[in-house]
């Protein structure tokens, strides 16, 4: 559903899971954060507040991306502190934490912060397959993050790549050499994840990821119910009874029908292609977002053909969040603007200069020196580089007059670029589409013959917003003189420049944030910035004039 999930649509039904005996909902984390004041208008805080008021019995459990926390950069040391320690106090008890490039450094903070406050932190082991990445490596991270004394080791599929005797092997390794509990998450996108499952369970596997079924198949997890009634009866019963789900399975029928609209085809099919592009299912729904957003979903294919590309050129990072938003995003601008690394996002730059941590394989170097230039890249923690920052942001967002608790402080902190205008109280829910809007927006314009009065006239009709509305901006621009064009539909997040500033060919001139990504948008030529079009917050169409320079 693309992360657009309501609270008031199925806090409801969270004392009826309480009850059914799992070992943790999950129910925090990850892009969720980011979709509450982006999308919804809705306070995560307090969203992990309601759920927790009906969770009882079951135990709270989040997604934490190390030193990323719930976003798509590095945060300061001082930052994950706080929002680990926060996290814990609103409700969180099970720490899932991961990192996308399985650089423990990126996790050790944020393991030992809540293990001094007593949750139970799940190291996070993020599968793939690649040249560099083998069973003994995954085994030997394994080993290091039980030293830091996780209490629990998660096999993290988020792509759907482990096939039945790889998870086999794994898991057996896993417990041959781990005195800890064993979890295995994968997706149904190739469709191998139930065969997988069962094959984890008979090698000793601890504990398995799933989905209420009307929500599980496709690029999700396999479905509760089965998996709970395949196991009943054997030595690896669950102990669920099924017929716990007799108002859950329906409840959860109705709330997918609800958001039907949101649902794409594409993410509810089984595509073995994932096994050449190992797209995980997050990325996916994301890509297709993406290019939606951008008109351009008919290319999807050569998007998808270019992500391994993007990937190898970057060392083979493991496709999860942000490695996956910016290898994905990378392989979007490659495709749309016709050739390879013309815009390279702000976040890719980073990943190459190591700011992200350690990629698993070698770069490419040529890429890297394209982008760096003189620069080298960096070889200590990244986190070690960034000063204390809560207390200088404190300052300025109590100067906004935004902060009323130490949850807001930390929404501004994380998000500085959308939270002013949802902490303002500015923000408005997305509507959710009709059936309709759905269809029409994914329909590519038509062009007619129509007659009147005995007269031909061509006419071009298009979604109301999609690209009518860009071909109009593209318009306009072909009008202005010396104008400097947004490259991609995006909002404008800082405006670099001012009237009557002079600017040479390549200074940076905006920051766009597109596909949650930021992107410095560069003069074409010298001269004067005579005119600016736009304000910091407008969001802008692809080939839209931002401002002249002349």
């Amino acid at each position: 559903m693309a992360t657009r999930l309501r609270t008031k649509h199925v806090v409801e039904i969270i004392e009826k899971m309480d009850e059914v005996g799992f070992f943790s909902l999950e129910v925090w984390g990850g892009a969720t954060f980011d979709a509450c004041i982006r999308y919804l208008n809705e306070d995560p805080w307090e969203r992990l507040r309601t759920f927790k008021r009906h969770m009882k019995q079951t135990p709270a459990q989040m997604l934490l991306r190390g030193q990323n926390l719930v976003g798509y950069r590095h945060y300061s040391d001082d930052i994950v502190e706080k929002f680990v320690e926060k996290s814990y106090e609103n409700g969180i008890e099970i720490f899932r934490i991961f990192d996308a490039l399985n650089d423990i450094r990126n996790m050790e903070h944020a393991i030992r912060v809540a293990k001094r406050l007593g949750a139970h932190v799940q190291g996070t082991i993020c599968y793939t397959t690649s040249p560099v990445h083998t069973t003994e490596s995954f085994v030997r991270l394994a080993e290091r993050l039980e030293e830091l004394e996780c209490d629990s080791i998660c096999i993290k599929d988020m792509a759907g790549l482990i096939t039945p005797q790889a998870a086999a092997e794994l898991v057996r390794e896993l417990k041959r050499v781990l005195s800890v509990p064993v979890n295995l998450h994968s997706h149904c996108t190739s469709g191998m994840a139930p065969m997988a499952y069962l094959a984890a369970v008979e090698a000793g596997v601890d504990i398995l990821d799933t989905a209420m079924s009307p929500f599980a198949w496709g690029t999700s997890q396999p479905p509760t119910e089965s998996v709970v009634a395949a196991l009943r009866g054997t030595a690896h019963d669950t102990g669920i009874d099924p017929k716990v789900f007799a108002e859950i399975t329906p409840f959860f029928r109705e709330l997918r029908r609800k958001y039907a609209p949101l649902i794409d085809e594409v993410s509810q099919q089984v595509d073995v292609n994932v096994l050449i592009y190992q797209i995980p299912g997050g990325m996916l729904s994301n890509l297709l977002s993406q290019l939606r957003e951008q008109n351009a979903l008919e290319r999807l294919q050569e998007v998808l053909e270019e992500v391994p590309r993007v990937r190898e050129d970057l060392g083979y990072p493991p496709l999860v969040t942000p490695t996956s938003q910016i290898v994905g995003t990378q392989a979007v601008m490659n495709v749309l603007l016709g050739e390879r690394y013309k815009v390279v996002p702000r976040e890719v730059r980073d990943y190459l200069k190591g700011l992200y941590g350690r990629p698993p394989g070698r770069v490419n170097e040529e890429l890297r020196a394209r982008v760096l230039g003189d620069e080298e890249p960096i070889t200590c923690r990244p986190a070690e580089l960034l000063e204390p920052q809560l207390e200088r942001l404190r300052k300025e967002a109590e100067e906004l007059g935004i902060v009323r608790s130490e949850e807001d402080l930390l929404t501004y902190a994380l998000y500085p670029a959308i939270a002013v205008r949802f902490l303002k109280g500015e923000a408005e829910e997305e509507p959710m589409p009709e059936p309709a809007e759905q269809v029409a927006a994914s329909l590519p314009p038509a062009e007619y013959v129509v007659e009147v009065d005995g007269e031909e006239f061509r006419v071009r009709i298009a979604p109301a917003g999609g690209a009518s509305s860009q071909e109009q901006a593209q318009s306009r621009s072909a009008e202005v003189d010396g104008g400097i064009k947004a490259p991609m539909q995006g909002m404008i997040v800082k405006l670099k420049v001012k009237k009557g500033d002079r600017v040479e060919k390549g200074d940076v001139v905006a920051v766009l944030e597109a596909m949650k990504m930021e992107n410095d948008i560069v003069a074409t030529h010298s001269g004067t910035v005579e005119e600016i079009f736009v304000k910091e917050g407008a969001n802008v169409s692809a080939g839209e004039v931002i401002m002249a320079v002349r």
